[in-house]
This record gives C-alpha cells, sequence and structure tokens, in this order.
C-alpha cells in the first residue's frame, strides 16, 4: 500500500500536467463523440454561463446590449433550458448548439457546483475543437489563486482572452466593442484561429 501511494505522488507531482491533458483530452472525446456527427447550424450565438446572483447584471446590462442592440442570439438559464429535460443535458447542449459560451465570473459563480459544470464543458469543447469558442467577463477582480481549478481558465488568462467589467468603468464602450469583437470572431474560418487581446486600453 506505501509503495503504491509512493508512485501515486510521484506521477501526480512530475506528470500532473499530463495527466490534466489527459482528463480534458477524455472528457472532450466524450463529448465531442455525442456531438460531432450533429451537422445543424448552431441555434445560438452565445450560451451565457452565470450565477443567479448575478442576474440582474446579465439581463440588465449584457441581454440589452448584446440582443438589444448588437442583435445576437442568446441562450439563457430561465428562457431558453427545455422543460422537463435533465439540467446536465440542457448545458450541454446550450454549449455545443452556441457558436461561444460567455462565462460571466465572480466569487459566486466559482463557488457554484453547476456553474463549475458549465465552465468545464466549455473548456472540454475548446480543448477539442482549438478554436476560440470561449469568452470570459469579469464581473470582479479575483485573484487568480482562486482560479487554480479552472486550469483552461487560467491557461486562457495568461492568453490575454478576457474581458474585466470593472477596468471598463471609465470606457464602458470599449467593453461592449471588444466583445463584440469576440463575438464575432468565427464567423469566417479563416478567423477561427484568432485570439483578441481583449484586455488591452482597458
Amino acid at each position: 500500500m506505501i509503495f503504491f501511494v509512493m508512485i501515486g505522488s510521484f506521477a501526480y507531482h512530475f506528470m500532473r500536467w499530463q495527466l490534466y491533458c489527459a482528463y480534458y483530452l477524455f472528457w472532450a472525446w466524450l463529448f465531442d463523440s455525442r456531438y460531432k456527427n450533429k451537422l445543424v447550424p448552431h441555434q445560438y450565438d452565445a450560451f451565457i454561463s452565470y450565477n443567479s446572483t448575478d442576474e440582474p447584471w446579465v439581463i440588465g446590462e449584457l441581454v440589452p446590449k448584446l440582443e438589444g442592440e448588437q442583435g445576437w442570439r442568446l441562450c439563457l438559464h430561465h428562457r431558453d433550458f427545455e422543460p422537463g429535460k435533465p439540467i446536465a443535458d440542457n448545458i450541454t447542449d446550450a454549449i455545443y448548439g452556441s457558436r461561444k459560451t460567455i462565462c460571466v465570473i465572480s466569487r459566486r459563480y466559482l463557488e457554484s457546483e453547476w456553474c463549475s459544470r458549465e465552465v468545464q464543458i466549455a473548456s472540454f469543447r475548446l480543448f477539442d475543437e482549438q478554436r476560440d469558442v470561449l469568452i470570459l467577463v469579469f464581473l470582479e477582480d479575483i485573484p487568480t489563486y482562486l482560479l487554480s481549478p479552472f486550469h483552461r481558465m487560467r491557461k486562457l488568462l495568461k492568453k490575454q482572452t478576457y474581458l474585466s467589467w470593472p477596468r471598463a468603468a471609465d470606457h464602458p464602450e470599449v467593453f461592449w466593442e471588444k466583445l463584440r469583437k469576440a463575438l464575432q470572431t468565427g464567423n469566417d474560418p479563416s478567423e477561427d484561429n484568432v485570439l483578441l487581446s481583449l484586455t488591452e486600453t482597458q
């Protein structure tokens, strides 16, 4: 028993990143095997992943701007999930049925089991497709160490592919324009590998 514990500790210490990659690859394959043969067009431009405590911002700021002014088709929990279908299936269908997933990140979001599942599924898709399908919008400044369970999110942060609402206080129009550009990438196949530096000049 001690031998196996030592081997396990050794493997985790020296191979933990390989284990993480294997974990994401497995789940990406699992989800993709279910959806890769679905050739129908995406029903939505973006699925909005958010915690219920942040709903006032989503309904009061995000939805009017993206749907009302910019004309994007959004998928929202309370409005577009299919009644009677298991929540996990609704989440997966929404993520794969949308061109993008917008995660509205707050401390409450990071504490939520369902929000954690949503960002993980979106990360599986990102890892598998290697395309710009995930947008992170931070409603508050969050220390990086709190993001340690979300390894894909941390990698995205290092590439500066996220938006910060607090930093946009003086120039909200810049925030909305960059979010529009982030949603727009992927409409043209030649843009699939484009990563935007969304935090510049904020």
